[in-house]
């Protein structure tokens, strides 16, 4: 695991309990800003088999719609456990694990929620349009995912470590 303190000018100055409370609190926040796409999108799962037009899904479309159904399934029991372990764990001394807990299954929550997402995008396209433009769609959506949630922060943090690098040498 990583060292999340920064570096350069940029170092805090506060102790480790600060820093873990700190990075517990903005865990927190980043589950808080999750919850409210995965409740949207577990609700609407939750209630689809029971429309009157669930029936006519083909044989594909209902595996899509289960695989989507269990990615958002194990995206929420994540992104809660977080909230269930603190309970259980609270006034232990047990916050360094915790963050780091936390920190895995935020990462979980949302790698189960990016299949989420693209699973259903690629659903409802097929049911309005047809499966070529399904697949297109849940590609370009899994795609524009990878971009946002991987590729540009991973880029991010190469920069800066190449930046504190060279600092160092320099």
């Amino acid at each position: 695991m990583s060292d999340d303190r920064p570096t350069g000018p940029a170092r805090r100055h506060e102790t480790p309990g600060e820093r873990l409370d700190r990075n517990w609190g903005e865990l927190l926040q980043e589950f808080r800003v999750a919850q409210t796409g995965i409740q949207i999108l577990f609700g609407f799962l939750l209630i689809l088999p029971f429309q009157a037009g669930f029936s006519e899904l083909n044989a594909d479309q209902r595996r899509i719609y289960l695989l989507v159904f269990a990615c958002m399934t194990v995206s929420t029991v994540c992104i809660l456990a977080p909230v269930a372990a603190h309970r259980l764990l609270f006034r232990k001394q047990l916050k360094d694990e915790l963050v780091k807990f936390g920190g895995r299954l935020a990462k979980t929550a949302l790698a189960f929620l990016a299949g989420a997402f693209t699973g259903a995008v690629g659903l409802i396209v097929s049911i309005v349009v047809g499966p070529v433009s399904a697949w297109v769609s849940a590609g370009a959506t899994l795609a524009v995912i990878v971009v946002l949630w991987l590729a540009i922060p991973l880029t991010a943090l190469r920069t800066a470590a190449e930046s504190s690098q060279s600092r160092a040498e320099g």
